[in-house]
């Protein structure tokens, strides 16, 4: 049977009872000639007349153009200075310090148990099975009365691939506490978003980027799709003002192109599946795990030393052997044809000189 699931049961108390800070811009709606409400420089600033002034702080335009590209209601999206801040958001609005525990399925993102340990939360691990999926039989026996949020990433940051919709299912329709699936990689993968199940759903919350398909990480611009409710806690508990004004304007004309990023992750696929095959006729790789993001997984024997080898060439991937399940791995981004082909000749040079 279903579990009902009641989001008094989830929020902190004194968030709940939190009168949040009220901004210039909250007290009035419509357009207005003559701002003298909120101690901003009248006569502009350095840079543009504009910037003397604070931003929208809910970003309207930016919702409204997302709803429509999303097919989700502007009411239900929160927008956050990238993803991360609104992972620390939603650890301030539902977990309550020394007493609640959130469950993570290492290997995963490590943000999730950062904030954790920030907020002083317990955290409860579920590894993932050899394959890389849910194990459910595990998260269930960790629940108790007092976890709060279950963080799930598919598809998955490091191993690449997608987890089993079912799987996520199973754990949504039994656990009365938040479900975060952290889709910052959906773009690159066939799968189909959570944000259609919101309506099915009211513990969901589905986190997605402009940082990856959109080319778009130095604007530091995450998203949260979620129930009125969600959204109504996250926005007591944000900074008033936390996407400037720079980023709102640069996002909303990004959010114009969405031809050119469906090119770029059409390319973005091509040179991922081109890289794959090369790695997997190297001698000395063991395995290419599939991947539904812009990174591969890659098992190789010593696989640290061949990390410090490509440092030695200006070459930066990551390191993910001390993680489950993942000894002897390197999570290497795809990256543009030419920084592949020097990526591979390195490695092929390496190689080289352990068969010697």
């Amino acid at each position: 049977m279903d579990m009902a699931f009641d989001i008094l049961k989830v929020v902190r108390p004194n968030i709940a009872k939190l009168k949040p800070y009220s901004s210039a811009k909250d007290e009035y709606s419509g357009e207005a000639n003559v701002l003298l409400d909120a101690n901003e420089n009248a006569l502009g600033s350095p840079l543009t007349k504009w910037y003397n002034r604070y931003p929208d702080p809910y970003q309207k335009e930016i919702k409204e153009k997302l709803a429509f590209i999303k097919q989700v209601p502007a009411s239900q999206i929160f927008l956050g200075n990238g993803s991360d801040e609104i992972i620390a958001l939603l650890f301030t609005a539902f977990c309550e310090p020394g007493k609640d525990n959130i469950i993570i399925c290492p290997p995963t993102y490590p943000m999730y148990e950062v904030n954790a340990n920030i907020n002083n939360i317990e955290i409860k691990s579920a590894p993932l099975l050899p394959d890389f999926q849910l194990n459910i039989a595990h998260i269930e026996q960790l629940v108790d009365a007092n976890t709060k949020i279950i963080w799930i990433c598919s598809p998955n940051n490091p191993t690449g691939n997608s987890l089993d919709r079912i799987d996520i299912e199973t754990v949504l329709n039994h656990f009365d506490g938040l479900v975060v699936v952290d889709e910052a990689y959906i773009n690159f993968s066939k799968q189909k978003s959570f944000c259609q199940s919101l309506i099915d759903y009211p513990n969901l919350v589905v986190l997605q980027t402009l940082s990856k398909a959109w080319g778009l990480a130095g604007l530091r611009l995450g998203m949260a799709f979620a129930s009125e409710a969600i959204v109504g806690y996250l926005n007591k508990v944000k900074a008033p003002y936390n996407i400037n004004l720079p980023a709102q304007e640069l996002t909303l004309k990004a959010l114009e192109e969405v031809g050119q990023v469906n090119d770029m992750i059409q390319e973005l696929v091509q040179l991922r599946i081109a890289l794959a095959g090369v790695f997997e006729e190297m001698p000395l790789v063991e395995a290419v795990y599939p991947s539904d993001t812009n990174f591969l997984l890659v098992k190789i024997p010593n696989a640290t030393k061949l990390y410090q080898f490509l440092l030695t060439k200006g070459i930066v991937v990551r390191d993910r052997s001390s993680l489950p399940n993942c000894a002897d791995t390197l999570r290497i981004t795809v990256g543009t044809e030419q920084e592949n082909t020097a990526l591979v000749d390195a490695m092929i040079e390496w190689m080289d000189q352990q068969l010697a």
